[in-house]
């Protein structure tokens, strides 16, 4: 039965009808939050040793820095000392004859108040009487110590009369330019506080906050809800953003709200907290920029080992806490503008992968630099370069990783439900080497290379996509860096089923969007933001619930090769070094040509066939090859030799007639034939 709300009897007509009951009870949700009783950088480690290393590192430079100094300070001060002799001189007869009272004694005079003028001369002469007193009992028995020192102990004497001349000299010397000066010129950082915190927000322009701050804030519900406090090496502000504004508005702001604040943009980092709700905003200033602060060093750089079902600590956040990345169960895509730090994260990824001694690591550089050259002691497939041979060496290795991915389909499907219920590689099963899943790496740097080869762009762009579909399950990670983030460079089979992104400065949304994620510029993720000298700086999504921004630890050259010595050291110890590492090449499996091979596929009488039933006829030419493949595989493959498909009429296996997507003969012909032409003239 529904209740029906009815304004009272006695209610003059029009009234509205109160819809709030009084008497309703409050959830009784409650939440608490306990402030630490020790503050934070106390009980973590390394925040403890950054302090201490930072008022160590103070104190030692000052004493360094004034040390040298000391000979000239003193000849300085011992000039002044006559002057700080008379100040001292001047500033005792001053007290002994109580002149700070004589204001007030003249304003007893001037006012012909006989009693109040009495009364101060008698406690002068009182004060008087007791500091002439103290001052000869002073100079007396300080007279009497110096002859006494002259006879017992002269070179005592001779120390407290430097020391004397010296406190003289620091009594004389000019109070606006101080003899001893400070060692370390400070640039002061303005202390965060609510007034600064709300004038930033009041100078992005939002008109809701611009209102609620002309209110006051808490009639539209925002408010501070904590204290300011000091959060790493910087400030955090906690609060609540008026009705209907969410955090991404204040991101998308950020370099007005920097200039609000009076900070520099790389010091200003606004974030939300999902953890309450989708209007609280953390807003944290650092000191400095996250590009001009001192990272923490790569806990790995000198020792450890990884396990790459586990979470790897790979760079640090604004406030400079480490942040981990699984590389297991994902594929990756890095992506930025030249100069940025692409490559050196994507080697950072490869050393961590090296330092799991299961793993099989293949690095590919198609710059042709040698970027990836100290990971060749652990490599098991490994080139750098972008000729033909280059890229048919790196083809040969990825038929040989599609066949290891179909075996590692059929092991995992032969194992029984008791020892792998998800139908993925376990770290259990990965140890046991009889069954051959160990985790398998490959970096393809420049990947738009391979991509984009004439010959074998295709079958490269195909076998990389099932990696990506299937190989995350099969214990196979893929990753790909590219400075050229479109969908031509990064085709959209592998882009739209990354799960780990990185993605470094880029020039606008399209670029932003292809290496994070459809609309994530719009939701205020902006890659553009970052500036030329934020290299390794970059937004990760794909670890954790939202996008954050992580500064990789940086490994230069020298360092990764240390690495990689110690990585090979402890894959000798476990009997993992194979392939290139050993001095093997892959083997030349037979490949594609996919003119001739769709050439093979359409019988002379055939004018024109479909698309599908091409890519099924190839599949029985080479299984290996094209086994996956479907319709719109061929129009892909086709596409850059200039073949274009339309409807062809043809008939479907119960004999009806159907127009569908497909390409002709004649077609195929004349592409082959200026191949061979162009290639004969080359």
């Amino acid at each position: 039965m529904t209740e029906v709300v009815t304004a009272p009897a006695f209610a003059p007509p029009g009234t509205p009808v109160p819809v709030d009951n009084p008497t309703l009870t409050a959830p009784g949700v409650r939440t608490e939050k306990r402030r630490p009783v020790v503050a934070a950088w106390m009980t973590n480690r390394r925040d403890f040793l950054a302090t201490v290393k930072r008022a160590g590192g103070h104190a030692g430079y000052a004493s360094l820095y004034h040390g040298v100094r000391l000979p000239w300070y003193a000849t300085q001060l011992t000039a002044m000392a006559p002057r700080g002799a008379a100040r001292f001189v001047a500033s005792t007869g001053r007290w002994v004859w109580d002149r700070e009272a004589a204001p007030l004694r003249d304003w007893a005079v001037r006012q012909e108040d006989v009693e109040e003028y009495m009364r101060l001369a008698r406690l002068r002469a009182g004060r008087v009487r007791l500091r002439g007193f103290v001052t000869i009992v002073a100079a007396v028995f300080g007279l009497g110590f110096a002859l006494w020192l002259y006879v017992m102990a002269p070179a005592y004497l001779y120390a407290f009369a430097a020391g004397g001349v010296l406190t003289l000299g620091f009594l004389g010397q000019q109070q606006d330019a101080p003899v001893i000066g400070p060692a370390v010129l400070k640039t002061e950082v303005q202390k965060l506080t609510s007034t600064i915190v709300l004038r930033g927000l009041n100078a992005i322009g939002n008109a809701r906050i611009s209102a609620a701050v002309k209110k006051g804030g808490d009639m539209d519900g925002m408010r501070f809800t904590s204290e300011i406090t000091r959060d790493g090496p910087g400030y955090r502000a906690d609060l609540d953003l008026p009705y209907g504004v969410v955090p991404e508005d204040i991101m998308e702001e950020r370099q007005a709200l920097a200039s609000g604040l009076r900070r520099k943009l790389g010091c200003v980092w606004p974030s939300g907290d999902p953890d309450e709700h989708e209007g609280r905003l953390i807003l944290w200033v650092g000191d400095r920029p996250m590009n001009e602060t001192t990272k923490p060093a790569w806990p790995l750089l000198k020792d450890g080992v990884v396990d790459l079902f586990r979470p790897v600590v790979f760079g640090n956040d604004q406030r400079m806490r480490d942040v981990t990345v699984s590389l297991m169960f994902a594929s990756v895509v890095v992506g930025s503008i030249p100069r940025m730090g692409k490559t050196f994260l994507m080697r950072l990824l490869l050393l961590i992968a090296a330092l799991d001694p299961r793993a099989e690591i293949h690095a590919y550089d198609f710059k042709g630099t040698g970027d990836f050259g100290a990971l060749e002691p652990v490599c098991h497939r490994y080139r750098a370069g972008e000729e033909d041979e280059d890229i048919e060496y790196v083809l040969n290795a990825l038929r040989e990783l599609k066949a290891e991915l179909r075996r590692r389909a059929k092991v995992i499907k032969s194992l029984p439900r008791s020892r792998c219920p998800e139908s993925k590689v376990t770290p259990e099963l990965a140890n046991d080497r009889s069954l051959g899943l160990h985790p398998i790496v490959a970096g393809f740097d420049e990947c738009q290379v391979p991509f984009e080869h004439e010959k074998y762009g295709a079958e490269i762009e195909s076998i990389c996509t099932d990696l990506v579909k299937r190989g995350p399950a099969l214990g196979i990670v893929a990753m790909f860096g590219t400075q050229r983030p479109d969908a031509k460079s990064l085709p959209t089979g592998i882009s739209a089923n990354a799960v780990l992104r990185f993605c470094l400065k880029v020039m606008g949304q399209p670029a932003n969007d292809m290496v994070l994620g459809t609309s994530m510029y719009k939701a205020g993720i902006r890659a553009t933001m970052f500036s030329r000298s934020d290299r390794g700086i970059c937004w990760m999504a794909g670890e954790g619930d939202d996008p954050r921004i992580v500064a990789s630890a940086f490994v230069d050259a020298i360092a990764a090769e240390q690495v990689v010595a110690r990585a090979r050291a402890v894959r000798e110890e476990y009997g993992n070094v194979t392939g290139h590492a050993v001095g093997e090449q892959p083997s030349t499996a037979p490949g594609m040509d996919i003119l001739g091979d769709v050439l093979k596929v359409i019988d002379f009488d055939e004018k024109a066939v479909w698309c599908e039933r091409i890519a099924t006829r190839l599949g029985e030419l080479q299984p290996d090859v094209y086994g996956e493949w479907k319709g719109e595989s061929v129009t892909a493959a086709l596409k850059p030799w200039g073949i274009r498909t339309g409807q062809v009429w043809g008939q479907t296996d119960e004999a009806e007639g159907k127009n569908r997507r497909g390409i002709e003969r004649a077609d195929v012909v004349a592409a082959l034939t200026r191949r061979d032409a162009d290639r004969a003239a080359a």
